[in-house]
């Protein structure tokens, strides 16, 4: 489904900024998508982190395949010794552990995220263990759908932005935080676009 700000996004930015707008004219059609799921998400970035996508893509179907349902109680019920077998690290399922726990516990409570505001949803996903600011950026752009988040320790973003606005020159995280402010109130709408001037094949997190 794509999100109900995406036409409205898309056309603003693309009227403030060329550049912007030959990206949204390459690729029409598509947009974020959200997997639902807040836990199988959250539960996915942390298995992957650190590993290539094809890596990640193999424990992940290993750890599925262990767990079955994908839910804070059944992971809790494995406890640490039942996911041993899943090609993760002692730290991933310590890490896997702890979120289970702040979901069981309701630290972590999705039912009332859509009453916070953006830094509200971060402090609270930061507290698990193996959950950064990037992590929670990319759980807010891909899960939640937030319209106007700037990852801007993302590495593929700082990319995008130095390659199609500054001839391949690296800007200090100062530029890149004042040159993204040209895309508020839509700025998860453009470095979405931005991924694609990289990577036409949509990721989804």
């Amino acid at each position: 489904m794509i999100p109900c700000y995406w036409t409205q996004a898309a056309e603003e930015l693309s009227a403030s900024d060329p550049l912007m707008a030959g990206l949204v004219a390459r690729y029409p059609g598509v947009s974020l998508v959200s997997r639902g799921d807040p836990f199988c998400t959250l539960a996915r970035s942390i298995v992957g982190q650190q590993i290539s996508v094809k890596a990640a893509d193999s424990v992940w179907s290993r750890f599925v395949s262990v767990v079955g349902a994908v839910t804070p109680g059944r992971v809790a019920e494995l406890g640490r010794e039942g996911l041993e077998g899943c090609g993760l690290s002692k730290r991933k399922i310590e890490y896997l552990a702890d979120l289970a726990g702040h979901f069981l516990s309701g630290q972590l409570a999705p039912a009332g995220w859509a009453a916070h505001d953006d830094e509200a949803i971060i402090a609270e996903l930061v507290a698990v263990r193996g959950i950064g600011r990037w992590t929670a950026e990319m759980f807010l752009i891909f899960n939640l759908m937030r319209p106007d988040v700037f990852p801007l320790d993302d590495i593929g973003l700082q990319r995008a932005i130095f390659l199609r606005y500054f001839n391949g020159e690296k800007q200090p995280r100062r530029a890149i935080s004042a040159f993204g402010e040209r895309w508020r109130p839509w700025r998860s709408v453009a470095t979405w676009y931005l991924w694609r001037s990289l990577d036409p094949v949509p990721v989804a997190y």
